[in-house]
C-alpha cells in the first residue's frame, strides 16, 4: 500500500468533484435500514476522512484507520472530536473496542488482490463487530470488468497550487482477476513551474458474488443485500461498483 505515500499529494484535488455528501447520505441510509440503533463506526480505508467527517456531522461516532501517514495527516487537518484516526493496516487492524457497524468505501476491498489479503481484511472487521453487526463495502464487479475491459483514460485538473494530468494504462490479469492500473502522473507547480513526474501501479481486484459468499462464510458473515453502488439497481455486467451488506453471524 506504500503506493498511497505520493497519491496524498494529489488525491483531494482529482475528486474535488466527487460528492462525498450523496455518498455519506447512502451510506447512512443503509445503516438507518440493517442497524437503526447504530452510533460507532470502524472505518477500513479511511483515506482523507471525508466521509468520516460528514458522518460525524450526523451523529455517528467514527474510528478511521488508513495505511498512509499523509493521507491521514490531510484527515486530521478536518476531524472533530467525534473522529478519531489512526494508522493501520485493514488485514491486521484491531482496536480494543468493538463497533456497531463497519465500513469500508471507494473499492478498499479491491486493493486486497489475494485470497489471503481479502480473508484478513474480512476478518478484521469480524473482529470489530458483535453478533448481527453490519459491515458496508464496495468493490469492483467482475462481470462488467470481464465484459467492459478498463479503458485508458487522462484525467487534468488544477487548483492554485498545483496542475495535474493523469494518465491511466490497465493492464488486466485474467488468471488472477487482478487489473494492473498503471497511472503517469505530470504534477507542475504553479508559482515556480517544477514538474515532478510520478510512476504508481494500483493493483485492482474484481470480484464476483459467488466469491463474496464464500469469503463471508470462512469470514463468519452472511451476506444480506449487494446492489449497484448508489443507486440500488440490481448488478449487471455494465456495473463496475457494488456495494454490499453482510451481518456478522
Amino acid at each position: 500500500m506504500n503506493v498511497f505515500r505520493n497519491y496524498s499529494k494529489y488525491y483531494n484535488l482529482l475528486y474535488k468533484d466527487k460528492d462525498y455528501s450523496l455518498e455519506t447520505s447512502y451510506i447512512i441510509d443503509l445503516l438507518k435500514k440493517y442497524t437503526p440503533n447504530a452510533k460507532s463506526i470502524l472505518e477500513l480505508g479511511c483515506g482523507t476522512g471525508k466521509h468520516a467527517n460528514i458522518l460525524a456531522e450526523n451523529g455517528y461516532s467514527i474510528l478511521g484507520i488508513d495505511t498512509s501517514k499523509t493521507m491521514l495527516n490531510e484527515a486530521k487537518k478536518l476531524s472533530s472530536s467525534s473522529v478519531t484516526f489512526e494508522l493501520g493496516d485493514v488485514r491486521n487492524f484491531r482496536a480494543k473496542q468493538k463497533f456497531d457497524a463497519v465500513i469500508s468505501l471507494f473499492h478498499v476491498a479491491s486493493y486486497q488482490t489475494t485470497n489471503d489479503d481479502l480473508i484478513n481484511y474480512f476478518k478484521t472487521a469480524k473482529a470489530h463487530l458483535d453478533r448481527d453487526g453490519i459491515f458496508i463495502f464496495d468493490c469492483w464487479y467482475g462481470p462488467a470488468v470481464l465484459r467492459q475491459k478498463p479503458e485508458k483514460k487522462i484525467k487534468e485538473l488544477e487548483n492554485d497550487d498545483i496542475k495535474v494530468k493523469r494518465y491511466a494504462n490497465p493492464q488486466i490479469h485474467i488468471q488472477k482477476n487482478i487489473v494492473d492500473v498503471n497511472y503517469f502522473i505530470d504534477i507542475q507547480d504553479k508559482k515556480t513551474d517544477s514538474i515532478q513526474n510520478i510512476k504508481e501501479t494500483h493493483s485492482m481486484r474484481y470480484l464476483f458474488t459467488p466469491e463474496i459468499e464464500l469469503f463471508m462464510k470462512i469470514s463468519e458473515f452472511k451476506l444480506i443485500d449487494s446492489h449497484e453502488w448508489l443507486t440500488g439497481k440490481m448488478p449487471g455486467d455494465d456495473t463496475w461498483g457494488v456495494s454490499f451488506i453482510v451481518r456478522a453471524v
